[in-house]
């Protein structure tokens, strides 16, 4: 192994909205929220992912909780540069490099509605870090890598790729899209369903953290489960008094709140369906639909799905980190998935 190996590493990064993941040598050295802390004084980033979560909405006037990226792009380019940088100083901890690393390639993923304006924000923030290369790829394809499809083969595939902030709906055949939806309903849009639906059925005020809490335990998009998880009890305060209390909710009553945006996400479906040519729908009659993405895990999903299209459905074994191994996938052979990298 040379010297240069000590100091230059290639990482791929699933920049998300809710969560950042960092792939090193096909191992996820990083994998943590996509937030950091700031202290309003100094403007000094004082912590960042899982440390900066555990203070998220528990503030004072000196420190405030900031979330750079919004509907999978960077709404806050200097937030977007303090948090990645901070989620590269956690790879000098896990000493991959002797000092602090120096990167020879980045590979970056990025929604497939991505504007060139939110690109280069992307590009420029990962440039910083003193990468030699910085490539990008799309979403949607990179879950396609991720979960073993040959995505180089004329062979048509759906991805349904639902994140943080935006689900990425694509037909990749031939190693690139033929046809794609990119709309902004996804895990964070689920947060504010079930955060309205407290507030307006029991009269219960809670916080995004507990929203995100209450998805996981009991979140579902389909009323006749086969094995419904417990009743899930939710603190809060009432909207009335402003005391604290607690009440106890149903998967069905979350399948009702949630409702509104799963029926955007069936329709974005639809329309990827409709727009895709005819020999590519025969192929995905046969290979049917790939779900990714954290909300895949929504109980129930794959079986609306099935009942609206009629396709089989299929849940990608370890849907969170179908994005990320695809792109460190992608980063181990550049040669041979270049014609999906952009510069």
């Amino acid at each position: 192994m040379g010297i240069r190996s000590y100091f230059y590493i290639d990482i791929a990064v699933d920049l998300g909205t809710a969560n950042t993941l960092i792939i090193h040598n096909d191992k996820i050295v990083v994998d943590e929220p996509s937030i950091i802390a700031i202290d309003r004084n100094t403007n000094k980033m004082i912590a960042v992912g899982k440390a900066a979560m555990q203070m998220h909405e528990k503030t004072h006037d000196t420190i405030k909780t900031i979330k750079p990226l919004r509907d999978g792009v960077i709404a806050d380019y200097h937030a977007a540069e303090l948090m990645i940088q901070g989620m590269i100083k956690m790879l000098s901890k896990k000493k991959l490099s002797f000092f602090f690393p120096f990167f020879n390639r980045i590979i970056i993923c990025i929604p497939s509605g991505t504007t060139d304006v939110e690109k280069r924000a992307v590009r420029d923030s990962a440039a910083h870090t003193g990468a030699k290369e910085v490539y990008m790829i799309y979403e949607p394809i990179a879950a396609a890598i991720g979960i073993g499809v040959k995505i180089g083969e004329p062979n048509g595939c759906m991805i349904v790729d639902i994140g943080g902030g935006t689900t990425e709906i694509a037909v990749i055949s031939l190693s690139g899209i033929a046809c794609d939806q990119s709309i902004k309903v996804a895990g964070n849009a689920f947060n504010k369903d079930i955060l309205d639906y407290m507030r307006k059925q029991h009269n219960l005020v809670i916080g995004e953290r507990t929203a995100e809490q209450i998805k996981i335990a009991i979140g579902a998009v389909w009323m006749d489960l086969a094995e419904p998880p417990e009743d899930y009890a939710v603190h809060g305060k009432d909207l009335m008094t402003g005391i604290p209390k607690i009440i106890s909710v149903s998967y069905r009553e979350i399948a009702v709140a949630l409702e509104e945006s799963a029926v955007k996400i069936d329709e974005a479906v639809l329309k990827a369906l409709e727009m895709a040519p005819p020999e590519l729908a025969s192929d995905i009659y046969k290979n049917g639909i790939h779900l990714t993405g954290g909300g895949a895990l929504l109980r129930g999903l794959d079986k609306r799905l099935h009942n609206i299209t009629k396709l089989p459905v299929h849940v990608a074994a370890e849907p969170l980190q179908a994005v990320v191994r695809g792109t460190g996938t992608a980063l181990k052979d550049i040669e041979t998935y270049r014609s999906v990298l952009m510069n």
